[in-house]
């Protein structure tokens, strides 16, 4: 292990990261309110702790190996979640904790989008432009937008890439140099975020709130500047335009690369894991529309669609943005959408969740078993679209579920020791798990009521769904520590 390299990375990188404490300072002076101390505190206190962790070792060289690669990601994501909690604490206004304050910031940058604070309308607008902004640059991955600058810098970025998105199809690249792979990656977001701020503006946001709500969307994040979320404003057309944006950071980014590069949108519909995205979110939204109407629950059929359609992309998603207090509906809606986060996004997209695509090999495996018992002796093939899925990967794909309802189970069971009751349990750990945010119970307006024992518990499981748990929970063998 490299430690000597992995600290020089750690201290260029906690460098970069404090200059995002700078657009903050200027809304605050913009704005001409009181918060911008706490962000100038917190902006020399992250510059030069990096910079003394970088001046140390600042002759060290060397190549990242794949371990390196796995420890840089899982501390820097520490350190972040550490890092980011400062203006909460420095701003005295808050009157929070540490453990809240890591919370917010985990939560921000892990774009889970679960909040222990209230009252937002009366925050300054640089306390709420910063909680957006955490989303935004955790949605695509800090340190994808590191490996973008890494040649500068003189480090390999290969070995991060791998264990920021250890997908099932972690080893493809959009271009054959992984620093123009990670810039494409930026590309993209960036002028999604663009074409959905003017959306936003265009229909009605001011300024502020569509660059707030433009980087909450796109990262599937669902911070909003207001308590009521998207609701507060009372707009179908900001209504239409989440769903479409919340629809799109919840496709693979290779999809949108190769439908801008060959300006052909043929390459989403040879997709299977897109054809199954498309498929879940239509018959959630059909099923949540229908009970909401025909049950009575909404009588008017244009506000049952619109409520009915727009939750079911947010939850489905894990973006967590809200019109209504939804888990006050009849049980069958919040659960059913709940219970569909766990698909989440596609693979290489900003949506949480086990993706789509690995719940999709997970339905080609149960067939061909199913298949085999009629069959004994044939030779059954799992495929992908016409591709051909190696045992490898089908093999990865059952280990990544049995890790996965692993520790969902324990880290329930943790909650609910400490008296939670099984339904905030359960839907903690499942919208922190799955990156989504607002839960049932206990949880469904915020989580300021947890325990501290419960709030880093959940810690623990927004950094397992962000990181997709093997990067983490390898750092827990052993073997990874072996020479």
């Amino acid at each position: 292990m490299h430690f000597a390299v992995i600290q020089r990375l750690i201290g260029l990188l906690l460098m970069l990261f404090s200059t995002t404490l700078l657009p903050p300072i200027i809304i605050d002076l913009l704005f001409q309110e009181d918060a911008g101390r706490a962000f100038y505190y917190s902006f020399l206190v992250l510059f030069f702790t990096g910079f003394f962790l970088f001046l140390s070792v600042r002759k060290q060289r060397g190549d990242l190996r794949l371990r390196d690669g796995f420890m840089v990601v899982v501390l820097f994501w520490l350190v972040l979640g550490i890092a980011g909690s400062l203006p909460f604490i420095f701003y005295e206004s808050l009157a929070i904790d540490f453990t809240d304050a890591v919370f917010e910031s985990m939560s921000g940058l892990t774009t889970t989008g679960a909040t222990v604070l209230s009252g937002l309308d009366n925050l300054p607008h640089s306390v709420l432009f910063y909680r957006q902004e955490l989303q935004w640059l955790g949605g695509m991955g800090i340190i994808v937008l590191a490996v973008a600058v890494m040649p500068m810098l003189g480090i390999g970025g290969m070995q991060l890439y791998r264990a920021e998105a250890p997908g099932p199809v972690k080893d493809s690249k959009l271009t054959p140099r992984i620093a123009e792979t990670a810039k494409a990656l930026w590309y993209i977001y960036l002028g999604l975020t663009i074409a959905c701020f003017l959306g936003y503006w265009l229909a009605g946001m001011s300024a502020f709130d569509a660059i707030g709500h433009s980087f909450s969307t796109v990262s599937i994040g669902g911070f909003s500047t207001h308590d009521a979320s998207l609701g507060y404003f009372d707009n179908h057309w900001i209504e239409f335009i989440a769903v479409l944006f919340m629809f799109l950071g919840g496709i693979n980014f290779a999809l949108h690369f190769a439908a801008m590069r060959h300006f052909n949108l043929i390459h989403y519909l040879r997709d299977a894991e897109f054809k199954m995205y498309a498929t879940v979110l239509t018959v959630i939204s059909v099923l949540s529309v229908a009970y909401l109407y025909m049950g009575a629950v909404i009588p008017e059929f244009a506000q049952a669609l619109r409520q009915g359609v727009f939750h079911a992309v947010s939850i489905a998603t894990t973006t967590g943005f809200t019109l209504s207090e939804f888990s006050l509906w009849p049980a069958f809606v919040p659960v059913m959408l709940l219970f569909a986060s766990f698909i989440g996004g596609c693979a290489g997209s900003t949506g949480g969740g086990m993706k789509v695509i690995r719940v999709l090999l997970l339905i080609k495996q149960g067939q061909r078993e199913m298949m085999r018992l009629i069959h004994p002796n044939a030779q059954v093939i799992v495929k992908l679209g016409r591709q051909p899925v190696s045992d490898r990967i089908i093999d990865a794909v059952w280990g990544f579920f049995a890790a996965y309802v692993a520790v969902f189970v324990v880290m329930m069971l943790l909650l609910m020791l400490t008296g939670n009751d099984q339904v905030t349990a359960f839907s903690a750990v499942a919208a922190t798990i799955n990156n989504l945010g607002p839960g049932l119970g206990g949880v469904s307006a915020n989580y300021a009521s947890m325990g501290v024992f419960d709030k880093w518990v959940l810690c623990f499981s927004m950094l397992l769904g962000r990181l997709e748990i093997f990067t983490l929970l390898v750092l827990f063998m052993p073997a990874f520590w072996r020479k």
